[in-house]
Parts: C-alpha cells; structure tokens; sequence
C-alpha cells in the first residue's frame, strides 16, 4: 500500500475545519490592517535562498529541496515565503507604488526536518510583509497585529519575546567578539554548534540543546553591543508595545535562523507545544532587497506563523468553533418526492445551512444521519408531497412533525437554533 511521504500528511475532517476557521480569521486580521494576499511559485531559484536567506544557514546548507531542471538551472521548493515575497516586489517594481507595501501569503513550504510534534517536512505557513519603512511605529504595529491573529484564532497564554540582532553596523564586531569567545568554549558544545562556531556563530545563541544552555548564557549578549542608532530604535519599539499594552520579555539569546534578519526580532511561543514551542518568529529585513540584486533601498519586516503549530494549539483549546449543525434530506421512491427533496435541500443551502440529501431505506438513512450527528431529518413522502408537506424529524428529541412547504426554512431554522 502506498502511503503519504514521510514528514508529510493529510489533513482530514474535522481538523481541516479548524485550518479553515484558522485561516478565516488570519484573513479578515489582515484585511482590517489593510494587507493584501500575494502568491508566489513553490518553486524558485536556488539562488534566491541562497543569498536571500544565507548560504550558511541550516534552512540552505541541510534543509532544502533542490534539483536540477532539465534545462540545468538548479530549483528548489520554497523552504520561506520572505525572500519569495521580496523577489516577487522587486520583479515588478511594488516599490514604485504609494504608501507602504503590506502583503500576506498562506500556503505550503518545504524542509528536509526531522519530523517530531507539529513541524513537517511540508508545512504551511501564515505571514505578512510590511515594506517599505525603517519606523519603529511599523515594527509595533506588525507584532499587534499577530497578536490580534493569535487571540482572534483563539490562542492565549502565549508569551512574546523580543530582540535586536543590530545592523551592518554593529553586529559585525559582536560576531567576530562571540567567535572569538566560541573558540574557548566550542569543545565544550554539541555538534552542530561546533559547526556553527565558525560558520554562523549567530546560531550558537539558538541551539536547544539543554546540555549546552549554560555555556551560551555566558556568552557575550548583543544587547551590550549595539550601535547607538539600532538602541534607539529597539528603545523606540519597545515604547510602542509599552503604549499598546502588549506585554513583552526580551530575550538577548534569541536570534532567527534566517541571515536577513536585523534589528528588531520577535518570536511568540505557547507552552502547549513542548520543548519546540515557537508558534511564529519574525523580524525587520531592512538589507534584503539589495542581497537579491535590488538598487532600491526597500526595508521591510515581517513574520511567519507555523500554521500546523498554530492549530494544533487552537485544538488543545475550548476555542474551537462547533460545526455548523447538518440537515438530512431523504425521500421515497418517484419523481415527485425526488424532486421535493431537492428544492428543499436548495432553499436551505441558499441560506447557509449546511445540508446531506441521503437516498434509501428509511431505517438506514437514520442510521447515516446518527453517524453524521445531524440535527434535523426532512422526509419527503409521496403522502406529504401531495398534500403540500415535509415531515421534520428533530434527532435528539425524536420528534416527528408535519409541516407546510411553506414554512419549511422558519420551522428548521427554529429547531437549529438550540446547536448554534
């Protein structure tokens, strides 16, 4: 038997009803902030991961999807949408129009992961760019903004931390000061962060390994070496949370695993995750678009929520909204009836009840309707064709009514009434 490739899987009712609600709601979010949708190709160059997100990050150098074409151009899989959205604004000039540039992208990416609790090899991600201002205001009003998602989905008791990484500025002295503090200690760390030491020391400060938590807390923090320019900023981000009312802990350790990333730097986590427990991470960009070739200064930030993280969450929560309740439509042999069943079954889905028109025996209509847990059974009977009627069978009372043609929308919407 052949069976979904490992790291990927299918979403089946009812969860992917909760995917829907999930995405609803991210998509009204972005609408009241003014974020349009764009979408970009799975596939991409190579390249663009390459310089866009760092030749010497995990995502590049472990974690993709890559092949040769057969024209010999190497594509990948998208592993992120930021750098995808960043060449997409570039390719056809966003920078020329009004105003600030907000997009929003909800889709499927791909790595090469281990798989374990709620990460895959093919994910999907929620996120949103805001591009086109270096304002600390615009920082705040990103990071609000997820967090209205987060609530509106129904998340709570998560915890936002925040950081700067610095700039082209600074951040060049304190990776060469934390290499050379990584050289004292590097025997003393797993594997990866040996490798990490001289490569991307920046991903030392992210290693999860609890053996090695007390080593890196020791190390330098970036936080004591900003330049004056990116402490101001972070100061002024901060202030805009502080004004807003969202609460925030910053965490000088945190660092995204992505090489464009500078400034500010944000991550949301939910204890119901375990030990991975990051919901979203996001930051400023402002060097992205030159990376990918752009002679147009273009800042940008923004974030990406692991949707499989996010609902697997909203389903451990009281949250998630009840399914619409079901109407079952039947009917006895003949046209008569047949035809009954369906204008009835169309007068209702027209008005967003959820409807399953249902052919056979009675007894084992019944038996469907108690495993689809309907609410209401409509039987259209010669007998009540005739004299203009439906019988209404309500499922939990076992109730059974005759009611006129006419008033068959008021008389089940009244029965709905007590499951929604």
């Amino acid at each position: 038997m052949i069976k979904a490739v490992k790291g990927t899987r299918d979403i089946l009712p009812p969860s992917s009803a909760v995917w829907n609600q999930v995405e609803a709601v991210a998509r009204e979010v972005f609408r009241i902030y003014n974020y349009q949708e764009i979408r970009t190709p799975i596939l991409e160059e190579t390249a663009l991961f390459a310089r866009g997100v760092g030749q010497e990050t995990d995502i590049v150098s472990k974690e993709m999807y890559s092949f040769d074409d057969r024209d010999g151009s190497s594509l990948t899989l998208r592993p992120e949408a930021t750098a995808s959205v960043m060449r997409a604004y570039i390719e056809h000039r966003l920078d020329q129009k009004p105003g600030l540039q907000k997009l929003y992208y909800i889709g499927p990416m791909f790595r090469r992961e281990r798989p374990q609790k709620g990460r895959y090899r093919q994910f999907y991600q929620i996120g949103a760019e805001a591009i086109g201002s270096e304002s600390p205001s615009v920082d705040a009003e990103v990071i609000e903004m997820v967090i209205d998602l987060l609530r509106r989905a129904g998340l709570e008791a998560f915890q936002l931390l925040v950081n700067s990484v610095g700039d082209q500025n600074c951040r060049p002295q304190y990776v060469a000061l934390l290499k050379e503090k990584l050289r004292e200690v590097a025997s003393q760390l797993c594997g990866d962060c040996q490798r990490r030491a001289e490569t991307n020391p920046l991903r030392v400060l992210d290693c999860k390994v609890p053996e090695d938590q007390e080593t890196i807390n020791a190390l330098p923090s970036i936080q004591d070496h900003l330049c004056e320019p990116c402490r101001a900023h972070f100061n002024a981000v901060k202030s805009h949370l502080d004004d807003r009312g969202i609460p925030y802990e910053v965490r000088p350790r945190m660092v995204r695993g992505l090489d464009y990333y500078m400034r500010t730097t944000f991550e949301i986590v939910h204890g119901s995750l375990g030990a991975q427990n990051s919901v979203l991470g996001g930051g400023r960009y402002d060097g992205l678009a030159e990376a990918l070739g752009s002679r147009v200064h273009s800042p940008g930030i923004g974030f990406s929520i692991g949707e499989d993280r996010l609902v697997m969450a909203v389903e451990q929560s009281a949250s998630v909204q009840r399914e619409d309740p079901l109407v079952i439509v039947t009917f006895t042999a003949g046209d008569a009836t047949r035809r009954t069943a369906a204008n009835a079954a169309a007068e209702l889905r027209a008005q967003g009840i959820r409807v399953e028109v249902a052919e056979g025996k009675l007894k084992k209509v019944f038996e469907v309707a108690n495993k689809l847990k309907a609410r209401v059974a409509l039987i259209c009977g010669e007998t009540e064709t005739a004299a203009g009627e439906i019988s209404m069978k309500d499922m939990e009372s076992q109730v059974q009514v005759q009611i006129r043609r006419e008033l068959l929308l008021e008389k089940v919407e009244e029965c709905l009434s007590k499951f929604r």
